[in-house]
């Protein structure tokens, strides 16, 4: 028996020493390996210029900060959707299926959303059109459309800012046409079938810009204060736990004394950056916070590319932006 116990230390020995050596000789090789992996990313900036029709745009960063124009400003893709021929907003996300999905603003007037995939941001599918105000005939427009994945139902949600005449008119102004805004969505989940529009925020004051990012168990909505009279013009935060609500938690204002739109938002490990359009000022500002409460104007810190309008930033791989150097 005692031989037994023996021969089985031995052999608890000689394994623990081969696993042992199998490891260190893995992380030898494979973890600088694995930790440039991680760390081999790069932020894109999806933007328009001027009015849109000159179609999509690319900028980069390293980190987050200085962006820098892709192939010297050059349209990546022309607008052929609605008499109007616009590209206004877009925004880009990699979707579950490891593919680059794009929504946009196609027409100042229409009730419908641009909507072209990419597996690497240069070669585009065809373009559509998403009919998701068509139902609604007072509906007079669809704007700045922005697209979330919701990695646990594995569905996308698809939101944007629409004026339906007569809705709400408490918060209804003669002023800027009398546009008076709240966001509005579908789901779907292969871009084919979509579910029927719903509203997503009323927050009981005119809103645009909506864009929803993850924050562990719960979910941020970014958005503009469109209010006039008197004047609002800013960026704001609702919550919810799930990603089609109810929001809540309505926020003070981010920004500081000055017209905010087009919000999106950069995550760097505990710190949040939330860039937008100051557009009156035709330049670009960014805040940062730590808590989501306090938040630090860091505008000095950031280069922009010129002419630059609202857009959405995401990560791709070294090697998909070498692609598109190439």
């Amino acid at each position: 028996m005692q031989n037994i116990t023996i021969l089985g230390f031995l052999l608890n020995l000689i394994m623990y020493n081969f696993i042992t050596k199998i490891t260190t000789s893995f992380l030898f090789f494979f973890l600088p390996l694995l930790t440039v992996y991680a760390q081999d990313s790069v932020y894109v900036f999806s933007y328009f210029v001027n009015n849109g029709k000159d179609g999509l745009h690319l900028a980069y960063s390293k980190d987050g900060l200085k962006w820098k124009e892709i192939h010297e400003g050059k349209s990546y893709l022309k607008p052929e959707l609605s008499p109007d021929k616009l590209m206004r907003d877009p925004c880009i996300i990699r979707g579950g299926d490891g593919k680059f999905h794009m929504v946009w603003t196609l027409s100042w007037t229409q009730r419908s959303i641009g909507y072209a995939s990419s597996p690497d941001l240069i070669n585009w599918s065809e373009q559509i059109a998403i009919p998701v105000m068509e139902h609604e005939p007072k509906a007079r427009n669809t704007w700045a459309p922005e697209i979330t994945y919701d990695r646990k139902s594995k569905k996308y949600v698809i939101y944007w800012s629409t004026t339906i005449t007569g809705l709400y008119p408490e918060t209804q102004a003669k002023e800027e046409s009398g546009y008076n805004h709240r966001i509005y969505y579908t789901t779907t989940k292969d871009f084919k079938k979509f579910t029927k529009t719903k509203l997503l925020f009323e927050p009981g004051f005119n809103v645009i810009d909506a864009t929803i990012v993850p924050d562990g168990k719960q979910w941020l909505m970014v958005v503009k204060d469109e209010t006039i009279n008197p004047p609002q013009k800013n960026i704001k935060i609702a919550s919810a736990k799930k990603i089609d609500g109810p929001y809540t938690n309505i926020s003070a204002s981010i920004t500081g004394n000055y017209w905010a739109e087009g919000p999106t938002v950069l995550r760097k490990k505990n710190e949040w950056y939330v860039f937008f359009d100051r557009y009156r000022d035709k330049k670009y500002g960014a805040v940062k916070s730590t808590d989501l409460k306090n938040w630090e104007d860091v505008t000095y810190q950031i280069t922009m590319p010129k002419n630059i309008r609202h857009g959405s930033v995401f990560k791709i791989s070294q090697a998909e932006f070498n692609k598109i150097l190439e």
